[in-house]
Formats: C-alpha cells, structure tokens, sequence
C-alpha cells in the first residue's frame, strides 16, 4: 500500500466546516480550540470572517505536534493567524500560503506567540484570503 497523505476523515469535516484538509504529514492535525493549552504551547488559530461555514464564531484550530509538519488545506476568508506560543520566546515557526480569488499568492510568517494579520486583516481594503498551506519549520 502506498501513502497518499490525504487527510483522514476530510469529507466529513469539509461538510461540517467548510474546511477542505486536503493533505498532510500529520505533524499539523485541526484541533478543538477548546483544547488546554500544554506548557507555553497552546494551538495555532485561523480567523475567518466566513462565520457561516466555520464555527459559530469563524474560529479554526490546528495542534502542531512537531516541526517539521506540513498541511495542504483551504480555508476561505481568513484574517488572522495566531501562532501556537502562549508567552513571548514559545511558539511553533510557521509559515502560512495563502491566495486571493484573483490569483495572487503570499507567504507569511506567522508571529510564534501573536497574531498575524493577513488579507483584509492587513488592510480593510484588501482582497479576502484563502489560506491553501501551513508548514512548522524547525
């Protein structure tokens, strides 16, 4: 059997969420938000103004386990991203690749312990993002 790296359970969770997990090395799995954090590592947290899809309060969660990790996904609408450190110096580095409808790709790297404004996070003026790829980086 060969692995494919295709995201267990994703249909089921695209239909629940709106959330398409597409792949990944299972270093970066979607998480509760209302996990306990462990130490000064609690969980990486995607904002979406897309409410209607993704969560009651348009909150997403992902647990890194370890870096490297890498997940291919789509999140629609996102704004922020909040790193995985609860106290300056803690977190995961993690890079986040992102779209708009137009077609224009950005890389960001995400503040470890604070939140990273993205799309019209950035600037009300900007296009809506769509959050494609999540790599912790060591």
């Amino acid at each position: 059997m060969v692995e494919d790296y295709a995201y267990p359970g994703a249909e089921a969770i695209q239909t629940s969420s709106g959330i398409t997990l597409i792949s990944g090395d299972g270093q970066i799995i979607l998480a509760d938000c209302a996990t306990p954090p462990e130490g000064d590592l609690g969980l990486l947290r995607v904002r979406t103004s897309r409410i209607d899809d993704i969560g009651k309060d348009g909150l997403t969660c992902f647990k890194v386990l370890t870096a490297p990790g890498l997940l291919t996904l789509k999140v629609p609408a996102v704004y922020e991203i909040r790193g995985d450190g609860r106290v300056d110096g803690a977190g995961h580095k993690v890079k986040a690749e992102l779209t708009t409808d137009q077609g224009q790709h950005t890389t960001v790297e995400v503040d470890p312990s604070g939140p990273t404004q993205v799309g019209v996070g950035t600037n009300p003026t900007s296009r809506p993002t769509t959050l494609l790829q999540l790599t912790a980086v060591p």
